[in-house]
């Protein structure tokens, strides 16, 4: 589903670098901060956090292919793991995020554990999602016009994740005992060169990229052609949805 990083990189990873300033900015990230960043990806969120002066990063990210990725842009320490087993010391961190990856994590409580587990008392855990019911207009773009051609797709539509509505974050992060929690929208532009740049990146990547990949050639033209039709406007925004809460 995310694994092949120039193709994550046009797809979502150009939209997450630009979510990322504001999710630092949102968590709270200083000067001198040890931060996790949580499915690292290709780096976009390490890369935010990295250009405030004396911020000590560290990634860690199941994909192989997006630590390499990062290792050879980026300063930092990144490795493969997995959010559900963090490989780090009880309160290893000042602040721990994860932008963009728990609905894509198999036991997202257990990650949100691991999350509190490696931070220290009075450190911050953090984290965003896309809301994908109404404010992520590329991707809402994309499901309404696939479910109108083929209904039996809706199930895989993305607004059916757990983790991407109004106060769905907040339930967790109570749930699991952090203090002074506060969720805010955050909110980006994305503006298309061509319908291709729309169009092209969701051959192969995320949820869309394999419903798209599963489909025979009569009727991915016809979802490229319905789109096409619809998309005169190349101009979108996306919400996300973005928690933040102390460890006690």
């Amino acid at each position: 589903m995310f694994s092949e990083s120039d193709g994550y990189e046009r797809f979502m990873g150009r939209w997450s670098r630009r979510l990322a300033p504001l999710f630092v900015t949102f968590a709270g990230v200083t000067g001198d901060d040890r931060v996790l960043d949580v499915g690292s990806g290709t780096g976009a969120l390490s890369a935010a956090a990295a250009a405030i002066e004396s911020v000590q990063v560290t990634g860690i990210e199941p994909a192989a292919a997006y630590v390499r990725y990062a290792q050879e842009r980026l300063d930092g320490h990144f490795e493969v793991g997995d959010a559900m087993a963090l490989p780090f010391a009880d309160d290893s961190f000042d602040r721990t995020l994860a932008m963009l990856v728990l609905n894509f994590v198999p036991d997202p409580a257990a990650a949100l554990q691991q999350m509190i587990r490696v931070t220290r008392p009075g450190g911050v855990v953090a984290a965003t999602v896309w809301d994908y019911g109404e404010g992520m207009q590329m991707l809402r773009t994309f499901w309404d016009a696939a479910v109108a051609l083929d209904p039996a797709a809706a199930p895989r539509d993305e607004r059916h994740m757990p983790l991407c509505t109004r106060g769905a974050l907040t339930d967790q992060w109570r749930t699991h005992g952090l203090h002074d929690v506060d969720e805010q929208p955050l909110t980006i532009d994305m503006a298309f060169e061509s319908f291709d740049d729309f169009w092209q990146p969701f051959l192969g990547q995320g949820p869309a990229g394999v419903y798209v990949s599963s489909l025979a050639e009569s009727a991915r033209h016809a979802l490229e052609s319905r789109l096409r039709a619809r998309l005169d406007d190349l101009k979108r925004c996306a919400r996300a949805w973005a928690v933040r809460g102390v460890v006690t």
